[in-house]
């Protein structure tokens, strides 16, 4: 009885997508085309920018790294998910659970760093040109891509500490299809009002420094914009800023749909759709995102692909 107990205490349930059975092979079919594709456009990304020099710029250092963490989300939340499709018992030890939240943490983390960073790339680029390459040098946006890692493991490093205080001794069942933070507070006997403060404190500093970031370079990139007198000029930087905007919007988008919403604790339904679009949707969109909009990676690629 006491190891039943015991197991109850450090094993959950993840209830995944749904109940009904006929679903399983559809939905398993397209989470893995999805995670392949995934795979395989990010991973190449950051190959393709990691081994052409004509791409070893401020701008492609942060993109190769954004492909990088997108990658890495991918990793730590599919396979576990695509396997529970299949699984009885759909089962994750506590173990296993801090580990997948350990690791979304940093990237999520981290990917908040290098958008603000590559906001900061696009302002320097379009209101300071001829500074650029004094601005942003290549040892700049290295320091600043390992700062944004260093940065997401001290933070996912706070979060799990403070889950060691917890216990978990109700049920075990896990609204989600992977682990994360909010649904263990849901489930925890402890009052976890002081992870929820340090939550609040540390994320909700690191969500306004970055957006804030974020949004100061647009407003000088689209003043910089409409002071031209270039109509080709503003498309060509409208052109430049588009794709980076677009990805702000979707990560930020889910972020706040996630984690900043009324009654967050109590609403555990929601949870589901906000980690779809965050952890699947919006990795397997950026490399495209990227990629099929920069006529100098496609130049590039094809130019590889043919002597291959």
């Amino acid at each position: 009885m006491a190891e039943e107990n015991h197991t109850m205490k450090n094993k959950f349930v993840l209830t995944g997508f749904t109940d009904h059975p006929e679903l399983t092979t559809l939905l398993f079919m397209v989470f893995f085309i999805i995670y392949v594709i995934t795979m395989v456009g990010n991973l190449g990304l950051v190959a393709l920018i990691f081994t052409q020099r004509q791409l070893n710029t401020p701008m492609y250092i942060f993109l190769g790294n954004l492909a990088l963490v997108d990658s890495c989300c991918a990793c730590a939340i599919t396979p576990k998910m695509l396997e529970n499709f299949f699984s009885k018992d759909r089962m994750i030890s506590l173990y296993e659970c801090i580990i997948q939240f350990y690791i979304l943490c940093t990237v999520e983390t981290a990917d908040c760093f290098l958008l603000a960073a590559m906001a900061y790339d696009r302002y320097v680029a379009i209101c300071s040109p001829l500074q650029y390459h004094t601005m942003m040098s290549k040892k700049l946006c290295i320091q600043m891509a390992i700062g944004a890692f260093i940065a997401g493991n001290l933070h996912s490093m706070i979060h799990v500490g403070l889950l060691f205080r917890l216990a978990f001794c109700g049920s075990n069942h896990i609204n989600h299809f992977y682990c994360d933070i909010l649904p263990l507070y849901r489930l925890s006997c402890v009052d976890p009002y002081i992870n929820e403060l340090v939550l609040f404190i540390f994320a909700g500093s690191i969500e306004v420094f970055t957006i804030g970031s974020v949004l100061i370079s647009y407003l000088y990139i689209f003043f910089t914009i409409f002071k031209m007198k270039s109509k080709e000029g503003r498309i060509k930087a409208f052109s430049t800023c588009a794709s980076h905007f677009l990805s702000v919007s979707l990560f930020y988008g889910s972020i706040f749909f996630m984690y900043i919403r009324p009654n967050l604790l109590e609403e555990g339904d929601k949870d589901i759709p906000a980690g779809v679009l965050f952890t699947i949707v919006v990795p397997v969109l950026n490399p495209f995102i990227y990629s099929l909009r920069n006529k100098e990676v496609i130049s590039i690629l094809r130019k590889v692909l043919k002597k291959q």
